[in-house]
């Protein structure tokens, strides 16, 4: 597979960073499973709200307190009745579902990805 290159300016332009979910509920209203996600990146940049396609792994119980890497400077997107105001960021495993990419270690809130 062919990959497309892309200068450093164009990552740095992408804002993944740190945040801790506060709160996982059920979406009932989501066309496929998801939950709705409130996920802290800490003073500066606030509470974020996030569907997460993320039902068959974790459970709303297991995902408050847990940190996760998010995508927080795309548009918001109306999903349903609720606008995502970042993306929350996993890898498909063999069997097609998402598993959270996080850090191995606690970092401040809000910690940008280099």
């Amino acid at each position: 597979m062919e990959m497309e290159t892309i200068e450093w300016s164009d990552f740095t332009k992408v804002q993944l960073r740190v945040g801790r979910v506060l709160s996982a509920q059920p979406f009932p209203q989501a066309r496929k499973p998801a939950y709705i996600l409130q996920v802290d990146f800490g003073p500066e940049l606030g509470v974020k709200k996030s569907s997460a396609q993320i039902t068959a792994l974790y459970t709303p119980e297991s995902l408050v307190g847990r940190l996760v890497v998010a995508v927080i400077n795309f548009p918001k997107k109306q999903i349903g009745p609720i606008q995502s105001e970042c993306l929350v960021t996993g890898f498909h495993n063999e069997d097609g579902h998402v598993v959270l990419c996080e850090p191995d270690q606690d970092v401040p809130l809000g910690t940008r990805l280099l």
